[in-house]
């Protein structure tokens, strides 16, 4: 899996520790939602401080 983190349209770079940490967490967190099969191919979130 590619891990890629922005952060006001700034790219962070990340190690191979925390992308995958970061890859691990999102893609089972999503996966477990219903509708939401394992054959995803891109997961996109974004968060925004209101």
């Amino acid at each position: 899996m590619e891990t890629i983190v922005r952060v006001d349209g700034k790219d962070v770079p990340l190690n191979e520790f925390v992308s995958r940490i970061l890859a691990g967490t999102i893609s089972g967190a999503v996966t477990s939602l219903r509708g939401v099969g394992e054959d995803w191919n891109r997961i996109e979130i974004e968060v925004r401080r209101a």
